[in-house]
């Protein structure tokens, strides 16, 4: 694959090609002076109140992505987008306007005439072709730009695909927006397309091992294939559900979550709970098996006390991972399907009772769980008014929320981290009964 800088190789190549190719048809001595091949903007290369010389002009317009080869090699991530699979090119084709300059009559139709019939002939920049451009030899030392030094490591004569040279027709609507868009004088042109230049960075990526058999050996060493038993049952652990406790559908610090699913038993049983914008990812081993209706092979639970450092309020992925046997009965480890699962705040402090401050104002601190990680957004939700925490006073654990002109009266209180709210209804009611909010109440004095 080619480098960055096979852009600028492409369009090197082709201008030494009709440089070359002017000089073998003596152009110079059919016209009586001397030609140039420039690549510059349009508008660049008639500089003002100067003559007109015979020249072609090699204009790279427009680049886009190449639609046979933009697909090719996806994804070149993980899921997580954290680790690199591959390095998927960048396919790109590059238009080109080349346009004959010239005061003197006829000049330009012949010059274009002349590097049209160029490329006609040659499709196809072949390797040796841009290796002698690119690579002169015998080498030219330092007499060469630093930027015509630096396409030699371009890469592009041993990248996969050739260069091929196509025409492209433009209508007078097309043709005549690209000279007024470069503020220039129409000249004689023609389109063409230059395709396809594969840009690949060398990126480390993670490389899979090959596979050395399709199941194990028999006795005279043949692969016995791979087995397959049909049925309804997961034969790989899988989840269905993540059930904080009390009927509850976000969890919070010090909760024991249970997973259910197929395939969950097997020896030592972890949950991985993965945060993406935090980028926490943490280790939790299983809790033992839940009582006897809840076997091991449906049933995985874990434990969430002691992390409020290391869970801040968000939606994580959970995922089991099991050492359990395989279809051939050999012990694999083995990783579960993903479920979202929402760490939401708990305040800790409630019910409270504050007193109003003589003008009129209350103060409250809330004590809560996760701890509150630097760029977090919380509000306390009183009633149904919402209060900013006050910055002074403010810890991982704690914040204070001043009310002024505070009625006084019982509030039911919610605290609001980054969207998600502590859980305010009681979900554990049998079913039937009346939905009740749970005890958290503020009541102002």
């Amino acid at each position: 694959m080619s480098t960055a800088l096979a852009i600028a190789g492409v369009t090197a190549v082709l201008r030494d090609l009709l440089n070359d190719g002017l000089i073998n048809h003596n152009i110079s001595g059919v016209l009586g002076s001397s030609v140039t091949v420039s690549v510059q903007a349009p508008d660049r290369v008639v500089a003002a109140n100067a003559a007109e010389a015979s020249q072609l002009n090699l204009f790279m317009y427009l680049v886009t992505p190449n639609q046979g080869w933009r697909n090719e090699g996806l994804p070149g991530r993980d899921g997580s987008g954290r680790q690199r699979l591959s390095n998927p090119p960048l396919a790109l084709d590059l238009h080109y306007l080349l346009s004959a300059y010239s005061g003197a009559d006829l000049h330009a139709e012949i010059l274009l005439g002349y590097a049209m019939q160029l490329l006609h002939e040659t499709p196809v920049l072949t390797r040796a072709a841009i290796r002698t451009s690119l690579i002169p030899s015998p080498p030219v030392g330092n007499t060469l730009p630093p930027a015509l030094r630096a396409l030699a490591d371009s890469g592009l004569a041993e990248q996969v695909e050739l260069i091929k040279i196509t025409p492209v027709v433009q209508s007078n609507e097309e043709l005549s927006k690209f000279w007024t868009a470069t503020q220039s004088h129409l000249r004689p042109s023609a389109a063409y397309i230059a395709s396809v230049v594969l840009i690949q960075a060398q990126q480390p990526a993670r490389s899979a091992l090959p596979v050395l058999t399709r199941g194990p050996r028999d006795a005279q060493g043949h692969e016995t294939g791979i087995a397959v038993q049909p049925g309804l049952q997961a034969s790989l652990p899988l989840l269905t559900s993540a059930q904080p406790p009390a009927g509850q559908i976000v969890a919070g610090i010090g909760d024991l979550v249970v997973l259910q699913g197929q395939a969950l038993d097997g020896a030592d049983r972890r949950v991985l709970l993965e945060n993406e914008p935090w980028q926490v990812a943490l280790e939790i081993a299983a809790a033992p098996p839940l009582p006897p209706d809840r076997p091991a092979a449906t049933t995985a639970g874990f434990s969430l006390a002691g992390q409020a450092a290391a869970l801040p309020v968000g939606v994580y992925r959970a995922t089991l991972e099991v050492t359990r046997p395989d279809l051939l009965n050999q012990a694999k480890r083995m990783v579960s399907n993903r479920l979202a699962l929402t760490l939401a705040p708990r305040i800790t402090n409630l019910p409270q009772t504050v007193a109003r401050a003589g003008d009129g104002s209350a103060t409250i601190t809330l004590q809560f769980t996760p701890d509150l990680r630097s760029g977090q957004h919380a509000m306390l939700v009183l009633g149904s008014d919402e209060v900013a925490p006050l910055a002074a006073g403010a810890t991982p654990s704690s914040l204070q929320f001043r009310i002024p002109n505070a009625q006084p009266g019982s509030y039911l209180a919610r605290l609001r981290v980054d969207g998600i709210e502590s859980p305010i209804v009681d979900m554990s009611l049998p079913p039937g009964t009346a939905p009740q909010f749970l005890p958290l109440t503020v009541s102002i004095t």
